[in-house]
């Protein structure tokens, strides 16, 4: 009977998403969608079969895991000095960034510091990650700091530097969570966003909270589990067919990177803190969030906060909320998979940790899908606010004059790279998952059965992200 609760719920969750999807695409209107070649409402359902003839084809056709144990190759050596040009590259470009929010003219569209952090840094590295690897690793000007420093400071000390601080097993990837979930409370709830002094403020801040976690836990270790943009890029780079260390350049099968992914505490928050973030981000476009923020913003100011505060607020309760939401969901699909193998039972949290994987994937692909538009139009700034970075007028590069091109993709064309972003997404979600089923479970029956609860797992979130789309673009 609790097997059969925890199924309806998920049926229940993922039907009313998929019928708001299309519904949604029919009231508000979807990118574009007047010139699409097909009927509006077939993509949402063209999604969902794409997920169920996936699911089907691997109960079928995949009966031993294939991912669990990635083969690489060595394809290429690197010479040693390319990891400290990378890193002075970084430096340069945090501390340009730094230095334009501060002296620079501080009207947003006119200020590098923006364009750079939001759509260059946040959007740009999580679409170049899976393809070329971990590249924000080379780049990491915090990282790069820090080993100077290090190299600087062990020449000129004669007993030696001391050795760092075990970093405790307790703290996982939880330092990188409330990393970036505090970026996206910055980005989407933090009314002096806009404000450049404010970003160059807030980088200064977190790159000295780097400093301090590297001095006390080592470089490697804290980049590793506690930076939060390290640990964020760190995972979307395992979906590369490339891994990037001192010693070469390896290759890899797509995905497979994610398979070997430590499960230390903070991981599945980590990954819920992606998509609930992303989810809420596109939520805010919509008319539903614009009536929940009303009520929220009146109750605020009814106790006695401003009105700048009192929306700061609602918004952070909706983004607290999205996350939590995700979270749910997830934990709902772990409690289905634990209930298949009565006989074998797996604690909840450990199950969960086992596909936390599986849903890195989807967390870019609600990335992709949600900023690509940002990232295709708003990215192209950088040519002329790269060549007047301060707004004195200056046109250092001789791009001061170039403007952006609206028209270089239309936006059909970006309605097609969203949905093919969270089906592809999900998809890549399905086989990890399915894949490490046949491990945990041992047998492809028991496998398949259990996920049966991802599957609807997977149309919940595909669903979600559809019509999130569609609010968006009301």
């Amino acid at each position: 009977m609790h097997r059969r609760r925890l199924l309806a719920l998920l049926v229940v969750a993922a039907g009313v998403m998929l019928m708001a999807a299309p519904g949604s695409a029919l009231a508000h209107g979807l990118v574009g969608r007047e010139d699409l070649p097909i009927p509006k409402w077939l993509f949402s359902y063209a999604a969902i079969v794409v997920l169920v003839a996936s699911f089907v084809a691997l109960a079928v056709l995949w009966p031993t895991p294939r991912m669990e144990r990635p083969a690489e190759r060595r394809v290429a050596g690197l010479p040693r000095i390319l990891d400290p040009i990378a890193g002075a590259i970084g430096v340069a470009l945090f501390a340009l960034v730094v230095y334009a929010g501060f002296a620079g003219d501080q009207t947003t569209t006119n200020n590098p510091a923006p364009t750079f952090i939001f759509v260059l840094f946040w959007i740009g590295l999580a679409v170049v990650s899976p393809i070329f690897g971990d590249v924000f690793k080379a780049l990491n000007p915090w990282r790069a700091i820090a080993r100077a420093v290090g190299w600087v400071a062990g020449k000129v000390s004669r007993g030696g530097l001391p050795s760092p601080m075990a970093y405790p097993t307790r703290l996982g990837r939880w330092p990188a969570v409330i990393g970036i979930l505090a970026f996206a409370w910055v980005e989407l709830a933090y009314s002096g966003r806009d404000d450049p002094s404010h970003l160059a403020v807030f980088a200064l801040v977190y790159a000295a909270a780097q400093f301090v976690g590297m001095s006390l836990y080592g470089i490697d270790r804290w980049n590793r589990y506690g930076d939060g943009f390290g640990v964020y890029f760190g995972l979307l780079g395992r979906i590369a067919p490339l891994r990037w260390a001192r010693d070469g350049l390896y290759a890899r099968r797509p995905f497979t990177g994610l398979t070997t992914l430590d499960v230390v505490p903070g991981t599945v928050a980590l990954v819920c803190v992606i998509i609930g973030t992303t989810s809420f981000d596109g939520f805010t476009g919509g008319e539903a969030w614009n009536e929940i923020a009303t009520l929220l913003v009146d109750l605020w100011r009814a106790i006695g906060f401003g009105q700048g505060t009192a929306l700061e607020l609602a918004l952070t309760i909706g983004l607290l909320a999205g996350v939590l939401i995700v979270a749910g969901l997830y934990r709902l699909g772990v409690l289905g998979m634990q209930s298949v193998d009565p006989g074998n039972p797996v604690a909840t949290r450990e199950l969960a940790g086992r596909f936390a994987h599986s849903l890195v994937p989807i967390g870019l692909a609600y990335v992709i899908a949600h900023y690509f538009s940002l990232l295709a139009y708003d990215g192209q700034r950088v040519a002329y606010l790269s060549s007047d970075p301060l707004g004195t007028g200056a046109n250092i590069l001789g791009t001061s004059t170039v403007t952006v091109d609206y028209t270089w993709i239309s936006a059909t064309g970006i309605w097609y790279v969203q949905v093919a972003a969270l089906v592809i997404g999900h998809v890549a979600g399905l086989v990890l998952a399915h894949d490490r089923a046949l491990v945990a479970f041992g047998d492809s029956r028991t496998a398949t059965r259990s996920q049966y609860w991802m599957l609807v797992v997977m149309i919940a979130f595909t669903s979600l992200g559809l019509w999130l789309l569609s609010a968006a673009n009301s």
